[in-house]
């Protein structure tokens, strides 16, 4: 008997040592842990080369918190420095890890003093995550009504409603939709370096296909359909040196002459004599426009334009009309963007025109 006790008390001896030295060392870890937290700064971190071409750089990442943290490795056991958020800074993502981003940041701007920094992404969206939810949708910068600018009223509120809707609503009321579509005209081709039109055997030159030069640099033509109530052929032209897209359109009987041009694609309504467009405004945000088509001297006039702040147009062309005060279009957050692999966030709008608005 006093052998088995003399073992047992060894035996939990042992054991006591055991957890005492497995507890020293816990707290040892625990210690330096919080000695590299305390201790840790920016040169803690592996140094790089800055990002010098932001259209290289694979996604940004956003935060709305007031501070945040960067990890030197992609691990919350990992030592990290919490800092204040300023929103002059850019935070490029480069890498996707389970819970973290690895991104590129410069300090205090200097891109010659730039770092690797793995931020979590229960502080940080990627640009492809963004979504409109929470976004203040009637947000404008300016304004017209029936030509007469504002500058200083920035919400929608006084010219009706726009709200986020299901991709099925959307669907559903694209089935009866009353703008016109346009139609390709057989009798427009190319030829040569000119878009013709043929009517037996007279040939009329229409606009230039290749480059062009102007004012605002080559343009490039690109036909896109004839509007059947403006009897107007469409195209869209692009410049290699400027952002702007806008979309001319001409007649070609008895000869080819510009006559409109919107700044997107047209939606044009034949019941109100309406074209409008939706695009996005390569300042800020996007652009809603709705005019007035005066067939007699085939001019328009501006009855609506809003550039909404918070948002951009994703696929103009399939915004329509589902009836003359309710508009649809498919659009995402401004600082939104597709990477290689991931597809950007898009939603659904609704905008509804208040009576008698014009």
């Amino acid at each position: 008997m006093k052998t088995l006790q003399q073992l047992f008390m060894a035996s939990m001896l042992v054991t006591l040592v055991a957890c005492n030295q497995e507890n020293k060392t816990s707290e040892a870890n625990k210690a330096e842990s919080m000695r590299r937290q305390k201790n840790i700064t920016f040169d803690d971190f592996k140094k790089i080369k800055g990002v010098d071409n932001v259209q290289e750089v694979p996604f940004h990442v956003f935060t709305k918190l007031d501070s945040i943290h960067f990890f030197v490795a992609p691990s919350k056991d990992s030592a990290s420095l919490k800092i204040a958020y300023d929103k002059l800074d850019n935070f490029y993502g480069f890498s996707e890890f389970d819970d973290f981003y690895s991104i590129h940041f410069s300090i205090n701007n200097n891109i010659s003093n730039s770092i690797e920094a793995f931020v979590l992404k229960s502080e940080f969206t990627a640009a492809f995550d963004l979504t409109l939810k929470g976004v203040d949708l009637y947000q404008i910068r300016s304004s017209t009504l029936n030509e007469v600018n504002d500058f200083k009223n920035k919400s929608f509120s006084r010219f009706g409603t726009i709200v986020e809707v299901e991709e099925q609503e959307f669907n559903t009321a694209s089935k009866s939709k009353i703008n016109e579509g346009l139609v390709k005209n057989p009798s427009v081709k190319v030829k040569g370096e000119n878009w013709v039109t043929t009517e037996g055997d007279k040939e009329t030159v229409i606009v230039l296909h290749e480059n062009v030069s102007t004012e605002d640099g080559p343009l490039n033509n690109e036909y896109v359909g004839r509007s059947p109530y403006l009897n107007l052929e469409v195209f869209k032209e692009t410049s290699v040196d400027v952002p702007d897209t806008y979309y001319s359109f001409y007649s070609v009987k008895p000869s080819a002459e510009f006559r409109l041009f919107t700044g997107g694609y047209p939606q044009i309504i034949p019941s109100k004599n309406w074209i409008s467009y939706v695009g996005s405004n390569n300042d800020v945000g996007s652009n809603f426009t709705v005019c007035k088509y005066v067939e007699r001297n085939i001019t328009q006039g501006d009855l609506l334009y809003v550039n909404f702040t918070n948002f951009k147009v994703a696929n103009e062309t399939n915004a329509f009309w589902a009836d003359d005060r309710t508009f649809y279009l498919e659009a995402y957050p401004v600082n939104s963007a597709s990477t290689r692999n991931r597809r950007q966030k898009t939603a659904f709008l609704k905008i509804q025109l208040k009576p008698n608005l014009f």
